[in-house]
């Protein structure tokens, strides 16, 4: 089972209609989402002082299950919204990213290749999206 098969099973999305940034950019998010939680997690268990990576990662996490949500949904539209919600998450992947690379722990690194991915994708889902507006 797949998200994207999901979207495009919806009864509002046809084979022409369906977003295939989009679908991968909700892929990532959900993705991104427990990653960035599981690294929360894992910093808790550290030795020394992880409360702002703990943070950043939380705000990620739940900021891409927002997104996920949010553009999972195809009844109707709501471009302005979504966009408003990619570039949401844009910023708070790459504001994750950078916190977990200050860190020389294997889950930081994880995380923060996920946030990359998450914010590449959801870059590519964004433009797709105004494309289709134009």
């Amino acid at each position: 089972m797949s998200i994207e098969a999901m979207i495009r099973e919806h009864p509002q999305v046809s084979a022409s209609t369906y977003n295939e940034a989009l679908g991968k950019a909700v892929r990532h998010a959900m993705y991104c989402s427990a990653i960035c939680t599981s690294c929360a997690d894992a910093c808790l268990a550290e030795a020394m002082d992880m409360d702002q990576c703990v943070r950043t990662c939380l705000d990620c996490a739940d900021i891409c299950a927002a997104t996920a949500r949010v553009a999972t949904r195809r009844t109707g539209s709501n471009r302005e919204v979504l966009v408003s919600q990619l570039l949401t998450c844009i910023r708070s992947c790459e504001v994750c990213e950078a916190e977990c690379a200050k860190h020389d722990h294997d889950h930081c690194r994880r995380c923060a290749q996920m946030c990359r991915e998450c914010a590449d994708d959801c870059r590519a889902a964004m433009e797709s999206i105004q494309a289709e507006m134009a």
